[in-house]
């Protein structure tokens, strides 16, 4: 059966490659002959022209079939000129005639052009804005060209006469910015504009005339949520430029299109004989009939024997292994394997070798169905933390190639980086960490404990917590999409020997809802995530405040705040024969005054969120580090503690103190 479709694939001709001709006829309006893809004519029913409409922000109606419009919030705009280029459209300025004129150009109100941008359209950064009237002169530059008449060649007066121009792709101090609209402009005093789109300004800085187009220029783009399988096989998914989050399909090189599937798609070009040729064109001719025969069974007894070959050494490996379909698990996973380790390619018996056989000695922390975490040396000296995760499937190990490459490309000083990987295992990727050498939060906690000596100071303490709730925040507020730890807990924050974080043990395989999640950059798992996160969050802030780590720590400790026993919940090791001085016991009451929030508003409904949480934890430290502390506090720890936030919280919800 194989080779029947080899030998039909060999004498049945190649197609052209993407972007194939399209059944539905071309779209027309006024001057328009076509109309580009997404947008689609209303047909008047509200549906359709013809084609598939990929969202209704993308429908445009004929009027009177001269002029074209589309809708943008509840307001409509004429559609002038669409780009070339893609991800650009033209339009007027408004129906509304101009307030404003100068000698050779129109002004209209800024406050008749009514767009707000979208999750579709945002005004576009090649737009250059004349301003008419403006109070602050500073504001823009008068050397633009000047003004211009449709009947003359010449400039017919200096265009500082009537007011200035500002291009918005260039900076002058932030004072627009992607997602405003031009009424910002009215800060400044001004009450006219204008805009157009050209080719900027020459080496004297005027600018070309020749191809200028008046109007406001529109980006377009399509939502995250919507690109998906929309672009075609032979396209990338590139980002909008001013739309946020909006994106676009672009052709890869030597393929030119829309990019879209439904659109043209990307058509195969060339160059033969001095000209560019498209499509069929482009690859080589036919040969013979009998020619392709003698080849085509050539190539089928060559690939019996290749096959034979393979399947011999495939049966010789896994009589060696035991493990099956490793292979081919390997082969298609090589590409997605050099995206993610972006460094250093191990082998799973030098990682072996330096964790003495995944032995239990040097295990570092459990984090349940997303794997374990050991230490080893390697052959040169070098430290590391090797992640072992076990996979069941290919698609398992897919997911965990594309969660390494995720946050591979994350920096923050308080990540420990990821050195490289290995997938010559079957379906167990190990994922190598730096080590920096000073053991866990967790082992600090439990050796002081067993050694009876204060283990951590607690300046150490608060550095670590606000530490360890400032990278999470970055995560989840700064990466797009967000990146969320789950399983967080004291033996995956790695300490080097100046007590700073380097965290470890994202879960990189997605078990579903119902455990502790993975290490997802997926939206629709950022409420449960966040959950996960904050509440776990909390349990490590009581055992740093606590010393210890217990299953029912949350529980109990929860229960002494209750009953006003806060004082209990302090590791009396930080007393160290001596009452803590009123400062530190004021920051300690506000440690378990969040650890305490994290847990009983960590939620869903996001009534306390990670960033909320590592702000107060930065302020307190800073205070500490500045030796700054509140005077005012009562002298007693158990006074310190009964005037705080939480009794208040607490109270408001008696039997919140079980939601734990």
């Amino acid at each position: 059966m194989i080779m029947t479709i080899v030998f039909l694939l060999l004498v049945v001709p190649p197609a052209a490659s993407g972007g194939g001709s399209r059944s539905f006829p071309p779209e027309k309006c006024g001057t328009f002959d076509s109309i580009p893809y997404p947008f689609r004519l209303d047909n008047g029913s509200g549906s359709s022209g013809c084609g598939e409409l990929l969202s209704d922000a993308f429908r445009v109606s004929c009027v009177n079939a001269t002029s074209l419009f589309v809708n943008i919030g509840s307001y409509k705009y004429q559609v002038l000129h669409f780009f070339p280029d893609g991800g650009g459209l033209l339009v007027a300025f408004g129906n509304e005639t101009a307030r404003y004129s100068s000698l050779c150009q129109r002004y209209y109100d800024l406050r008749l052009f009514r767009f707000r941008a979208n999750d579709y359209f945002d005004i576009s950064k090649d737009n250059v804005v004349g301003l008419y009237g403006c109070g602050d002169s500073s504001l823009c530059r008068s050397d633009c060209g000047g003004c211009w008449d449709a009947n003359t060649t010449t400039t017919a007066t200096t265009f500082s006469d009537s007011g200035c121009c500002y291009s918005l792709s260039e900076d002058r101090g932030g004072v627009w910015q992607v997602g405003d609209s031009f009424t910002v402009f009215e800060d400044f005093g001004c009450k006219g504009f204008s805009s157009w789109v050209g080719s900027g300004p020459g080496s004297d800085s005027s600018y070309d005339k020749s191809d200028m187009k008046h109007g406001v220029k529109l980006e377009w783009a399509v939502p995250s949520s919507l690109i998906k399988d929309v672009c075609d096989s032979n396209a990338r998914i590139v980002n909008a430029s001013s739309v946020i989050f909006g994106m676009r399909c672009e052709c890869v090189d030597g393929f030119v299109g829309d990019g879209f599937a439904k659109g043209t798609g990307c058509l195969k070009y060339c160059v033969r004989d001095g000209s560019v040729v498209y499509g069929k064109t482009c690859y080589a001719k036919r040969h013979g009939r009998g020619k392709q025969m003698l080849i085509a069974g050539i190539l089928v007894l060559a690939l019996s024997l290749i096959t034979l070959i393979a399947f011999f050494c495939l049966l010789k490996r896994q009589s060696k292994t035991g493990t099956i379909g490793h292979d081919q698990t390997h082969s298609q996973s090589s590409a997605s394997l050099k995206k993610a380790c972006r460094t250093r390619l191990f082998t799973h018996m030098e990682l072996e070798q330096a964790t003495k056989g995944f032995s239990d000695d040097q295990k570092l922390v459990n984090i349940g169905p997303g794997g374990t975490i050991y230490t080893g040396t390697l052959a040169d000296g070098l430290e590391v933390a090797v992640h072992k995760v076990h996979c069941t499937t290919e698609t398992d190990l897919i997911h965990v190639l594309s969660r390494i490459k995720v946050l591979s490309e994350v920096s923050h000083t308080n990540m420990a980086r990821i050195l490289g990987c290995s997938i010559d295992s079957g379906y167990t990727p190990l994922v190598v960490f730096e080590y920096p050498g000073n053991g866990t939060l967790e082992q600090h906690l439990c050796q002081a404990r067993i050694d009876g000596k204060i283990g951590l100071e607690w300046h150490n303490r608060l550095k670590i917590a606000a530490q360890i709730s400032s990278v999470l925040a970055y995560l989840q507020t700064e990466i797009f999409p967000p990146v969320f730890h789950h399983g967080l807990q004291s033996g995956c924050v790695l300490l080097d020997h100046d007590m700073s974080v380097k965290l470890v043990g994202f879960e990189l395989l997605d078990h579903g809802s119902d455990t502790c999640g993975s290490g997802s950059a997926s939206n629709s798992t950022a409420p449960f995530s966040n959950k996960n996160n904050v509440y776990a969050l909390g349990v490590m802030l009581l055992e740093i405040l606590a010393g210890r780590k217990s299953a029912d720590l949350a529980t109990v400790a929860l229960r002494k705040i209750r009953n006003g026993k806060v004082e209990e919940v302090v590791d009396p090791m930080l007393y160290n024969h001596e009452q803590p001085p009123p400062y530190r016991k004021e920051q300690m009451g506000i440690v378990a005054d969040v650890a305490t929030r994290c847990l009983l508003f960590g939620g869903d409904d996001g009534r306390l969120g990670m960033h909320d949480v590592a702000r107060e934890l930065v302020h307190v430290t800073k205070e500490s580090a500045d030796n700054v502390g509140s005077k005012r506090g009562p002298t007693g720890l158990e006074e310190t503690f009964s005037n705080s936030s939480l009794l208040q919280m607490i109270s408001l919800s008696p039997d919140s103190i079980y939601a734990a």
